[in-house]
């Protein structure tokens, strides 16, 4: 009864007002975050979680049921970690500090935005959700690239970098097959496609692990490994993998491996 009064109370603010109270106020804690040294990450990390958490909550607030506590805060919360460890890995000074602030809000709103169409359930035909889809996609393709820069800059064992790696895709994936359909459950089919997609990419960083090339370069592997295979499988269960759509995913992946292949220093 406590959480329903107040949901009636925050429902009052308008949702685009509250969209941008949540974005000031994630933004100033990470702009805060980016103050001290990585050594103190591990405390500011719970903080940026359960902030994220409570404030993507306090942005959709309505309707929120069974799995949508997961999925819906899914790109959010990682969207906030992930970025606050990307930013280890350049200067940390104003120049780099404000563009990164500025990029952070603008990218959270967005993401926000796309978690409330998945959230309403807006028809598939309507241009509202193909822009959510698209919004996600993207974001979820730049954060794969920055975990596996932040992965791979710490040079751990191989084995580590597969583990990492498994759990990263996995979610990731089955967040973007769920979208597919938007149902308060998670489909069998959605589930071994995630395991799938997470099994391949985790093999792959496994093998290339191996192999002395330089860590952005070596990071394109599995981000285009993911957006080719997770785009197929998308496309699958969405019933609209045409001829088109598989040859230009594949020319991308065929790109990605000539990079690789090109930057070995045989």
């Amino acid at each position: 009864m406590r959480n329903l009064n107040l949901e009636k109370r925050l429902g009052r603010i308008e949702k685009r007002l509250r969209f941008i109270i949540a974005v000031f106020f994630l933004s100033f804690l990470m702009m805060i975050a980016t103050f001290f040294y990585f050594d103190k990450a591990l405390f500011f990390i719970p903080f940026l979680i359960l902030a994220t958490y409570f404030f993507t909550y306090f942005s959709l607030l309505e309707d929120i049921k069974k799995i949508d506590w997961l999925m819906l805060f899914l790109m959010p919360v990682f969207f906030s970690v992930i970025s606050y460890l990307f930013y280890f890995l350049f200067p940390v000074r104003w120049l780099t500090r404000l563009p990164f602030i500025i990029f952070y809000a603008i990218s959270m709103y967005a993401i926000l935005l796309s978690s409330n169409i998945f959230n309403v359930g807006v028809e598939k035909s309507l241009a509202l959700y193909r822009a959510a889809f698209s919004v996600n996609f993207f974001y979820q393709i730049l954060l794969i690239f920055f975990v596996f820069n932040i992965l791979f800059s710490f040079r751990q064992d191989f084995l580590v970098n597969g583990v990492i790696s498994f759990l990263i895709v996995f979610l990731f994936s089955l967040q973007l097959f769920w979208t597919v359909h938007l149902k308060k459950v998670i489909e069998k089919e959605i589930f071994f496609y995630s395991l799938f997609m997470s099994t391949i990419v985790s093999e792959g960083v496994i093998i290339f692990s191996f192999l002395p090339v330089p860590i952005t370069v070596f990071s394109l592997l599995p981000t285009g490994v993911y957006y080719s295979l997770v785009g197929l499988i998308y496309h699958f269960i969405d019933k609209r993998l045409f001829y088109q759509t598989i040859r230009e995913f594949l020319i991308v992946l065929g790109f990605i491996f000539l990079v690789i292949f090109l930057s070995i220093p045989w």
